[in-house]
């Protein structure tokens, strides 16, 4: 069987392509060689090879969470209530 190579079109943002293209030459990869992954991870994956998600709250909620945690957390520093590294380890569970 004679071996084909296919070629595809698609209209992609030219600022995305030029994005994802700097980052894939930090890799070491052409987008089409990028391309060729992700098909090949499609067809073992039978579907795509990551989860397609609708985030469950909004970058300003997600925004303001963080916030609150490190407000916590400070607060906490200022009353006094820190621990040293080695009883964060022994909290924490992690061995020496």
């Amino acid at each position: 069987m004679e071996n084909r190579i296919g070629t595809g079109f698609t209209y992609v943002d030219p600022a995305l392509k030029a994005n994802a293209e700097r980052v894939l030459s930090s890799l070491g990869l052409t987008s089409g060689e990028a391309i060729t992954i992700f098909l090949n991870q499609v067809v073992i994956q039978n579907g795509l090879p990551f989860d397609v998600i609708i985030p469950s709250m909004t970058k300003d909620e997600a925004r303001a969470e963080l916030l609150a945690e490190l407000k916590k957390g400070d607060d906490c520093f200022s009353r006094g209530e820190v621990f040293t590294l080695e009883e964060s380890k022994e909290l924490l569970g992690i061995k020496a």
